[in-house]
């Protein structure tokens, strides 16, 4: 049986998708659907049914998947084993991220890890969804919120701090603001994101209660990096966490506002994690990988150069 084409079958199940697979291979639709012809007929019974925008595994299908996902990760897991006493890790590294975290603090991340490594290659994926890191191959995910995969080990490494934030020129026409209550004098520039836009909460200290703020402004988008670079031309106020406009705080380009209360975007603390499938911790480049991430962010006490480093 042809190996290739058991990995082939696995990323078509795991994703659902032919153009997925395709993609995941660097190949053509029409050469990913022929090999799962040709393992259906090595095996003698179908394992998909093809459906004109999905594709799903058969009772037999989702029995051979389960079996055929094992057996390939053992034995890759068994190949690095015995490469691994004499040599560096090597192969791809799959990493998923939100997108401004991925461009701000994963992509120099990830850069000094290959410059350490340079066997490994990386595949680097920024989506804002809520992807399933064993569904869509992940083999490292950074995500932000709760947690809800069983399935994933997570280690939690840091809060997210928002701050709002305007540029010089922008303070200098419309003044500054000391109370949230304020903000509704403001064009106030919000993220809106799959799960709609985003409203601004408020906390002067632990011991009091969070408050909503209805804001409004000009501007709204699904990308970050576009109200940063509104926010920096004088357009209005943003609230991101501080690792996203760490850079432009420190330079002056733009000023922190409301220093007195802590921010957020959804009721309650939001933290940053990166999780792993609890199988993919056994790979070598998995492992070398999160390795360096905690040499990196080595914490004394707990997490503060994690913190230092992301500006978190």
């Amino acid at each position: 049986m042809d190996l290739n084409a058991l990995r082939v079958f696995e990323r078509v199940a795991a994703t659902g998708s032919f153009t997925a697979a395709a993609h995941h291979f660097h190949r053509a639709v029409s050469s990913i659907s022929r090999q799962i012809r040709g393992l259906e007929e090595s095996v003698g019974q179908p394992l998909l049914y093809r459906h004109t925008r999905a594709v799903t595994l058969t009772e037999a299908g989702r029995c051979y998947y389960e079996e055929v996902r094992d057996i390939l990760e053992r034995l890759d897991m068994a190949t690095e084993a015995l490469n691994q006493p004499q040599a560096e890790p090597r192969g791809v590294l799959r990493i998923n991220a939100p997108v401004a975290f991925g461009q701000r603090q994963i992509v120099p991340l990830l850069h000094r890890f290959q410059c350490r490594f340079p066997d490994i290659k990386a595949e680097l994926q920024l989506d804002d969804r809520v992807v399933d890191p064993v569904r869509e191959g992940h083999d490292i995910t950074f995500r932000v919120g709760n947690l809800s995969d069983s399935s994933l080990v997570a280690r939690q490494l840091a809060p997210m701090n928002y701050v709002i934030a305007a540029s010089p020129d922008y303070l200098a026409r419309q003044g500054t603001s000391d109370t949230p209550e304020a903000l509704a004098a403001h064009d106030c520039l919000i993220y809106q994101g799959e799960l709609g836009r985003q409203r601004w909460y408020f906390q002067q200290d632990d011991a009091s209660k969070e408050v909503i703020y209805e804001v409004d402004g000009s501007l709204a988008s699904n990308d970050a990096e576009s109200l940063v670079r509104a926010a920096l031309l004088g357009q209005g106020l943003v609230m991101f966490p501080t690792w996203l406009i760490a850079e432009e705080l420190a330079k002056g380009s733009l000023v922190a506002l409301l220093e007195a209360w802590r921010g957020e975007v959804m009721p309650g603390r939001r933290e940053l994690y990166v999780l792993t499938p609890e199988r993919r911790l056994k790979a070598f480049k998995v492992r070398a990988f999160m390795d360096f991430l905690l040499e990196t962010v080595s914490p004394l006490p707990p997490w503060d150069r994690w913190r230092e480093r992301l500006h978190l």
